[in-house]
């Protein structure tokens, strides 16, 4: 289970209703780079893959999250901070076993 505060859902649900074209949902993902060897991932998905978990967050919004993401997003959880010196969402991720001062970085 991937959780969000309600800061993060609201921003979620702002950018899916401020899209251009219809949105499936947002799209959360890890891959490799970033200083700590993964890095998170999200995008706008206009159609969801037949093998996505899909996580409904409210007002129609969906999470989409690929199986090979998956496990390592277990536990997951995502906040939108809106500052002064800081804008965009932050990761806290029980499976990280490091991680980089930016917070967009692990290792698992």
């Amino acid at each position: 289970m991937i959780n969000l505060t309600p800061a993060a859902s609201k921003a979620i649900n702002r950018f899916i209703k401020g899209a251009e074209n219809p949105v499936a949902g947002l799209r959360i993902f890890v891959s490799g780079g970033g200083c700590a060897g993964l890095q998170y991932g999200l995008r706008l998905e206009q159609e969801k893959a037949e093998d996505d978990y899909e996580f409904d967050i409210g007002a129609g919004a969906k999470l989409l999250v690929d199986p090979m993401s998956r496990p390592m997003l277990e536990g997951l959880t995502v906040d939108f901070v809106d500052s002064l010196t800081q804008t965009g969402f932050k990761f806290n991720n029980p499976n990280a076993t490091g991680g980089c001062a930016c917070g967009q970085s692990f290792s698992a």
